[in-house]
């Protein structure tokens, strides 16, 4: 007879079920620190593999969870105590020399950190606001180079809409701190200034997208910067594109059609044109070096080329960018200094000047450069030409 107790029933190999929602993630600072380490170690400082690592471990750890944690190890190399001193400090396994505490001591090293650290997907949208408003003032005060604006352009930031956002917060910064000038003038001497289409995904990479988006946030000034940048650019584009019809002795009548189609299709003024029409025909011809013979030289070029030029100065305001152009060309090349009168008489004749235009630039419209040698050139055709002014107006009264 069992007069022991009897045994309760031993429960193996069973697991209880847990609802999700009572689960709660444990906050693993250390885990996420051995992770990030090994993987930058194993990259062996090669910055383009570094920088591989964390976008891709960016998908499977949480960055914004473990921002701190994150930004200890890439500024001092591993996880810090209060106090500032590194956790494990003797432990190499869990500390890393690809930090900007242990990187050489230049410009260029340190700027390659700050590109890295800028621009990680780790920051709360309020964060990014306050690190681009930073960004603007360090900029303003040329306490960061305007190249650190690179880092903006990276494919997975532009796509998710960060860089946009962050430039438009950056830039107002930095226009506050200082002016729209000097955010212009830096982007253009960093080479920068071409590529502000590309804080947009390529579909949005348009004049007409960036104006917009910009304009909305305030930044007209940006927008205003762009659109003349834009216009440099075409301008510079077709200036090379004529240069090469002349040099293949290309027919007028095609390079009308051509300049046509490039003033529409990039909204291109008639000003803007006359002048560089005028730049690309005395580019294209080797100047004789003296004087009394590059007068003839010049009309008889010029002769063949005005029914060009004639197309595209039908506006009072294009026929003085035409003028001031010639007057400019005349003064800065001294061989031509004498045929200013003579060219100006040819394009009368060929109906690429009026005499309206002739008028106004001889009383008040002409530019300083060589003014008194060339209004003293132009004396006698304007006296001839107010003349018969005079004499068509009479006869119109007494008819």
């Amino acid at each position: 007879m069992n007069t022991g107790k009897q045994q309760k029933p031993v429960l193996t190999g069973q697991r209880f079920k847990t609802r999700k929602r009572d689960e709660k993630e444990k906050f693993e600072p250390t885990v996420f620190r051995d992770t990030i380490v090994a993987g930058l170690n194993d990259a062996g400082g090669d910055l383009e593999a570094v920088a591989k690592f964390l976008d891709t471990t960016g998908s499977r750890l949480d960055y914004r969870r473990y921002a701190d944690t994150l930004f200890d190890i890439l500024i001092a190399g591993s996880m810090l105590a209060p106090g500032g001193t590194r956790i494990d400090e003797g432990d190499k396994t869990k500390v890393t020399a690809f930090c900007v505490f242990t990187t050489e001591e230049s410009h260029a090293a340190l700027r390659l950190y700050a590109q890295l650290l800028l621009f990680l997907k780790a920051f709360s949208e309020s964060e990014q606001t306050k690190l681009a408003m930073l960004t603007g003032i360090l900029l303003a005060n040329s306490t960061l180079p305007p190249p650190i604006i690179t880092g903006l352009f990276t494919e997975s930031v532009v796509k998710e809409g960060i860089s946009a956002l962050f430039a438009v917060r950056m830039f107002k910064a930095w226009i506050a701190e200082k002016d729209a000038n000097s955010v212009t003038s830096s982007l253009r001497k960093a080479n920068l200034d071409k590529r502000l289409l590309e804080l947009f995904p390529a579909s949005k990479q348009n004049v007409e997208h960036f104006s917009k988006y910009f304009n909305e946030a305030g930044l007209k000034e940006l927008s205003d910067f762009l659109h003349v940048q834009q216009s440099l650019g075409t301008r510079k584009e077709l200036q090379r594109e004529l240069q090469e019809r002349l040099s293949q002795q290309c027919p007028i009548r095609e390079m009308v059609v051509y300049v046509k189609e490039e003033m529409k299709r990039n909204e291109l003024q008639e000003q803007a044109v006359i002048g560089l029409l005028w730049t690309c025909l005395m580019n294209a011809v080797e100047w004789n070096k003296k004087e009394e013979l590059v007068t003839e030289q010049a009309l008889k070029h010029l002769k063949h080329y005005a029914p060009l030029l004639a197309v595209f100065s039908t506006q009072g305001q294009s026929e003085l960018v035409l003028l001031l152009k010639i007057q400019e060309y005349c003064y800065d090349n001294i061989h031509f200094m004498k045929s200013f009168s003579k060219i100006v008489v040819l394009f009368y004749k060929a109906d690429v000047l009026s005499e309206e235009a002739i008028l106004k630039w001889y009383k008040d419209a002409h530019a300083a450069k060589g003014k008194s040698v060339f209004l003293e050139q132009m004396k006698k055709f304007v006296e001839w030409l107010q003349n018969a002014e005079e004499e068509s107006e009479s006869e119109g009264e007494e008819g």
